[in-house]
Formats: C-alpha cells, sequence, structure tokens
C-alpha cells in the first residue's frame, strides 16, 4: 500500500474545501518537528525522513535548529493526503521563541498540540493553549511517544481534562503493549478497526476488526466517543442513548460540528519516531480540521472608524496579513496570509504603519514555501500563506490593502523582552556592519531589541532568555560575518512603588535673552498609588481640579496625557519602566498663554518623577514560573539547590521513576541553570520556564 494513494498531484488551484491550513504546536521536546517529519513523508512531499537528533530534518532547515536540534523559526510546507492540501506550519516549542507560536496561530485555521506521553500537559503546553484559545482555533491532540516507558494514554486524557478544562475525546488508543513494541498499531475507536504500521517506515497500513478481548479495553473510550457526537449533533443522541451504533459517517460529520464549534477535541496516540499512529492524524485532519471557508469572518477596522467583515474569498478590495518578516538569502521577504481577492507579482499594495502612516509598496515576486526552499508562484490564491519579496518597509502586523480601499486586521502582540547583554562589535572597523545587521534582525524578529544604556553608553542586545540571545548571536557570525563580544546576560527590570505620595510642582522657563523664546509657567499635583502586579498602569486625568472659570483644551489634555507617559517610560530609581502604578492628575495650574502644551507636559512629568519617589520606589524583576523534570533519585540535590535560589516551590510529583517540579524564580536566580541542573543529575534533567510576571524578588 502506498503512501499517499490519493495524493493531490498538481494542476489548477485547489478549491478552498479542500485545503487544511494547520500548525504542529507543542512544549519543546515532545516530538514536534519528528512528527511533521512523518507527516511529509507519508503524503509523499517528502522523499525520506528526516531525523531531528541526525541535525536532518526537512523542517529544521536553519543551521542553528540543526546544531541545537530544536526548532527556531516557524517554517511552512504543504503536504498532499486524500485529494486535499495540508499547507502545515510547524512551530517551535521553546518559550524564547514562542513569537513564532503566536504569530503562526494568527493565520491557521487549526492546530495538532502535540504531548508527551509521559509527561502530558506541560509548562509551554498550556501557553500555546492560551494562545489558541485566543484566536479561537479548532484543535487535535496527539499523544506522541507512547512507546517510552511510563507513558500512559488514558493520563494524558486526564492531565488535559484537569489543567486545559476541556474533555478530551479519544479517536485512536495506541496498544504496543500486546505484543512488545514490534507490534505497531492503534485502536481506531470510530471504525472498530485494529490499524498496522508495517515496512521499513511504517509506511505500510492495514487495518483488521478489533480482537474483542482487546476492544473490551477499549469500550469505554468509544462510549465517550459516542456521548461527544450525540452532543454536537442532536439528530444522534436518541440513536446513541438507546445504545443502538451509529453510521460511523454521521458520528464523524457530528465529531467535525463539534471540533470547529470548539466543543469536542479529538486526541489521538501513538510514536512518531515509531511510525506509529501518523496516517490516521493525517486523517483526522482532513475530516475534523476545518477548511478556510468553515473559520468565521476576520473583523477589521477601517481608518475613519467602524468595522468591517473580511469574508476570505476571490471578491472585493485585496486584504492580506503580514505575519513574519524573514531574511532569505540576505535578502528581506514577507510570509503573509492572503484573505480576500488574489494577489499578483507587481501589484501595488498599501498599508497603515504603526504610526499612522499609509505606506504604498509593490510585491516583486511571490513565492510558495516548503521548509528552507522556494518556488515562484503567478498568484496567491485566498487562504493561501506564500512568501513576498520586494516589500522593504511592511512588517509583522501590517495588513496588506487594495490603495483605494485601507483597513486593519488585529495586529500581533510582541512580548517585552526580559534578558539583556551588552556587545561590541570583535573588530573597531565592523561598527556599521553589526548595526545593518540588527536592524535586519530586529525587523525579523519583534522581541528582539537593540538599546543604549544611558548610564555607560554601551549597546544592549535585548531578548526573551539565554537561549535566544545565543542563537541572535550565533546567526550575527554566520549570516553577516560580524564577530561580537558579549558580556554577562543581565535582567531587564521594572520600577514601580510601595506607597501612596501626592505632590505638586510649578514648572517655569525664563524667556530667552534674545525674545525669541517666551516664559514658560505650569503647575501639576500627582498622585501615586501602587496597583496589583500585572495590573498595568492607570493614568486617571480628570476630573482635575482647575482654576476658576477655565477648561483645558483637547490639545492641552493631550500635553497632559504625554507628560505623565514619559513619565512613566522611566523611574527614578533606574531609569526603566514603571509598571502597576495608578496615577491621578489632581490640579493643574495654569497662567495664561505661559502655559502652553509644551509646559504642561513638562509641570506634569516632573510632578509625576518626584511623586513616584516620593512613593517609594522598588525594583521589580521578572519572575519565571518553572517546570523541572528529573530522576527521581535527584530530587533531595534539586529541592536544596532551587531553595537557594529563592524558588517559590507549588507543586512536587513523583511516578515511575521521575519527579516534576513547578515552582516561580527570579530570571536573575536562573542564569546559568541549565549547566547546574546536568551537573546535579549527571546530564539526565531538563528544565522549562516562561515568564510569568514582574514582580518584588524574594529577599536573598
Amino acid at each position: 500500500m502506498s503512501r499517499n494513494p490519493k495524493a493531490k498531484t498538481g494542476g489548477g488551484p485547489t478549491k478552498l474545501s479542500a485545503v487544511r491550513n494547520i500548525g504542529v504546536a507543542a512544549h519543546v521536546d515532545a516530538g514536534k518537528t519528528t512528527l511533521t517529519e512523518r507527516m511529509l513523508f507519508y503524503t509523499g512531499a517528502s522523499h525520506k525522513i528526516g531525523e531531528v537528533h541526525d541535525g536532518a530534518a526537512h523542517m529544521d532547515w536553519m543551521a542553528e535548529e540543526q546544531q541545537h536540534g530544536i526548532t527556531i523559526t516557524a517554517a511552512v510546507t504543504k503536504a498532499p493526503w486524500r485529494d486535499h492540501v495540508l499547507q502545515v506550519v510547524d512551530t517551535p516549542g521553546h518559550v524564547d521563541f514562542t513569537i513564532e507560536v503566536e504569530r503562526s496561530m494568527r493565520v491557521l485555521d487549526g492546530v495538532i498540540i502535540v504531548l508527551d506521553g509521559v509527561r502530558g500537559v506541560e509548562p509551554q503546553t498550556e501557553t500555546v493553549w492560551r494562545q489558541r484559545c485566543r484566536f479561537g482555533l479548532p484543535v487535535i491532540f496527539f499523544v506522541n511517544k507512547m512507546d517510552r516507558p511510563g507513558a500512559d494514554f488514558e493520563r494524558c486524557l486526564r492531565a488535559i481534562a484537569a489543567k486545559l478544562d476541556v474533555t478530551p475525546v479519544a479517536l485512536t488508543v495506541p496498544v504496543l503493549d500486546e505484543r512488545g513494541a514490534e507490534d505497531h498499531a492503534v485502536v481506531h475507536l470510530l471504525h472498530r478497526k485494529l490499524i498496522r504500521f508495517g515496512g521499513e517506515q511504517g509506511e505500510v497500513v492495514t487495518s483488521e476488526p478489533c480482537p474483542d478481548a482487546l476492544w473490551a479495553r477499549c469500550a469505554g473510550l468509544h462510549e465517550t466517543l459516542l456521548l461527544a457526537a450525540a452532543d454536537a449533533d442532536e439528530a444522534l443522541a436518541d440513536q446513541v442513548l438507546a445504545g443502538e451504533e451509529p453510521d460511523p459517517a454521521e458520528v464523524l460529520a457530528a465529531l467535525r460540528k463539534g471540533t470547529l464549534a470548539g466543543d469536542v477535541f479529538p486526541c489521538l496516540g501513538g510514536s512518531a519516531l515509531r511510525n506509529i499512529g501518523v496516517q490516521p492524524l493525517l486523517d483526522a485532519a482532513v475530516d475534523l480540521l476545518p477548511a478556510p471557508l468553515d473559520r468565521p469572518p476576520a473583523l477589521a477596522r477601517l481608518p475613519a472608524g467602524g468595522t468591517e467583515e473580511v469574508v476570505l474569498g476571490p471578491d472585493g478590495p485585496l486584504v492580506a496579513l503580514v505575519f513574519k518578516v524573514q531574511l532569505w538569502d540576505g535578502r528581506r521577504h514577507c510570509f503573509a496570509r492572503v484573505y480576500r481577492n488574489r494577489l499578483h507579482p507587481g501589484d501595488r499594495v498599501s498599508f497603515i504603519a504603526l504610526d499612522g502612516r499609509t505606506v504604498t509598496e509593490h510585491v516583486a515576486r511571490i513565492f510558495d514555501t516548503d521548509a528552507g526552499h522556494k518556488q515562484r508562484l503567478d498568484v496567491a490564491e485566498p487562504g493561501q500563506i506564500v512568501l513576498l519579496a520586494g516589500l522593504r518597509h511592511a512588517g509583522t502586523g501590517d495588513t496588506l490593502c487594495n490603495p483605494e480601499h485601507l483597513l486593519l486586521l488585529e495586529r500581533i502582540d510582541a512580548r517585552q523582552p526580559v534578558l539583556s547583554l551588552a556587545i561590541e562589535p570583535g573588530a573597531g572597523t565592523d561598527e556599521e556592519r553589526l548595526l545593518e545587521a540588527l536592524d535586519k534582525m530586529t525587523q525579523e524578529d519583534p522581541t528582539l531589541v537593540v538599546a543604549e544604556d544611558r548610564d555607560t553608553g554601551q549597546r544592549l542586545l535585548r531578548g526573551m532568555g539565554e537561549l535566544h540571545l545565543q542563537i541572535v548571536l550565533e546567526r550575527l557570525e554566520r549570516e553577516f560575518g560580524v564577530s561580537v563580544r558579549s558580556g554577562r546576560p543581565a535582567v531587564a527590570v521594572r520600577e514601580s512603588v510601595v506607597g501612596e505620595a501626592n505632590v505638586s510642582f510649578l514648572y517655569t522657563r525664563p524667556p530667552s535673552p534674545d525674545g525669541k523664546h517666551p516664559e514658560l509657567t505650569a503647575g501639576a499635583t500627582v498622585q501615586v498609588s501602587p496597583a496589583a502586579r500585572g495590573a498595568g498602569n492607570s493614568l486617571q486625568l480628570e476630573p482635575a481640579v482647575l482654576p476658576a472659570g477655565a477648561e483645558l483644551t483637547a490639545e492641552q489634555q493631550a500635553a497632559l496625557q504625554h507628560g505623565l507617559s514619559q513619565g512613566l517610560a522611566a523611574g527614578p530609581t533606574q531609569a526603566a519602566p514603571v509598571e502597576d502604578v495608578a496615577v491621578s492628575l489632581v490640579q493643574v495650574e495654569l497662567f495664561g498663554p505661559q502655559s502652553t502644551p509644551d509646559a504642561l507636559a513638562a509641570a506634569a512629568a516632573r510632578a509625576l518623577g518626584k511623586a513616584l519617589f516620593a512613593a517609594g520606589p522598588c525594583a521589580l524583576q521578572p519572575l519565571m514560573r518553572v517546570n523541572v523534570v528529573i530522576p527521581e533519585g535527584n530530587l533531595g540535590g534539586v529541592l536544596g539547590d532551587l531553595q537557594q535560589r529563592q524558588a517559590l516551590i507549588q507543586a512536587t510529583d513523583a511516578s515511575d521513576g521521575t519527579a516534576v517540579v513547578s515552582c516561580e524564580v527570579a530570571l536573575a536566580q536562573l542564569l546559568g541553570y541549565a549547566t547546574e541542573l546536568r551537573s546535579l543529575t549527571h546530564g539526565r534533567g531538563q528544565f522549562s520556564m516562561q515568564f510569568a510576571r514582574f514582580d518584588l524578588a524574594a529577599a536573598p
């Protein structure tokens, strides 16, 4: 039996009903890329399986990905299956590169979330889940690594229910314990079949009726499947409640309906590395995940106010979203998804930039992508994800439109960096080359920021973690030929206050001797108080006490708002951004023409600065949620080390010889922790972390 006997071999544009834009996402090391490699092989999109541990994975095409054995950048490819086209995006699992997941989710229609059969739902799984929830994407779970000791399919189902607060519905159940690991089989609960995966690489799929003894073990999960279908389609409810066996096609249609509505969450099991259970997952992607037309219309904002629904299809003015900028062969390219109309090489497109300007550019070339390879296209169809060349100014989150009909789709949020490095070129003559390379890389990665230390004048490279910054330095040397000297990593801090204060300030600037600049005078009284951690800042401008009979103009109000925003941009002790502070403008003093907008802004900013100082400024450090997975015998030593790092231990769980410690730790205490953990566990321990919030660090 061939890998894909019904593979689509080409021809004209694919009908939208036969397209599936899906992402593969998971916690780091759950096996996403290994699974994607099998999907490409079995669909005929790739002629051999590339293994991550050999540095030969097709989707991990960057040199850094092959060297480190991890996915760093989201890669896009196509795979034909059963006369459908799966447009697959393989995303990173490491939290340092979570922006790749966030912006990929923004343009996908469905997602496959991969779980480790031993560890179940892990911290980054929960992050991916929250990203999926934000965009309302239908989900299929694949419980991977079921060949490993300690793997438990039903325990993973219970973890999904407990940690993600949804009811998982098993569709295939791995049965590797029937005749040992060589018995590559899963039970398909819908069709009551035992499916085996033979051949050298699991490409020969055979099925047979499930033996009665084995089916008896799966009967409970089969009943749960039927009940989920009945909940999604009332027409099946009477049959199911009466104990009858509905037609499998009707059950599948009901499951699809429930999956698209976000009420049903199908789960399949297997082992990608052992070539078990991947073909049923491909079938489920076609049968249960949405086509582009199954998704609700996107809602766009109009520049003049109001909204407009963008219905995916060929009719109406062009709408496409740039979700990623990438350097390709040293040139700037943009990944975009077309939502409405078609895009051709040479087309003029316009977009509204972050600063409100309208920018018009020409699309020079359009490419179809297959991981690290690209192929020219004559047209980009609705629903398609393509690579665009020639756009010099479009960036992540920009909406490409017909110049005569501008609108704005929801932008893609980028998280603020939490770690910084002082950097300088290895050779003094490389200064300009370094600045040029950094400019290109910050366009490509919104979570990478280049800044200057006000006190030392050093150039700072800020990112999401040690691995993130390490990869950036490696790319600077490999891609741009720029050697960089770097200092020790330093965490990014924020400032806040611990008390309340009410401060008045009278701003005066005498007239210039030549009379060109008149005297400026304005006064402001500002009150500050702490807000809840993670609540952000709040600005209250009204009702401020004004001189009798006075009213603030719109320009003066904007100036006061600007002044307060400026005051929050740099705190009084470390010049770091201020967070979690409530600010109220209590009083404004006006002195006729002398109280210009500039004077009011300066008075508000200075009053706020003094109020922040008087309210007891404090430094907030990034606090990380950490999961440490170690052999149970090393638990005592690891817990002792974490307590020395002032970790707040939240939970400890041990089973099958493996212990998992969940805790919160200040990022500053985790610098270099990977090396220490390897030493404590003889190389067998690993940990993952994700940003929780900025908070007061524990006292040493």
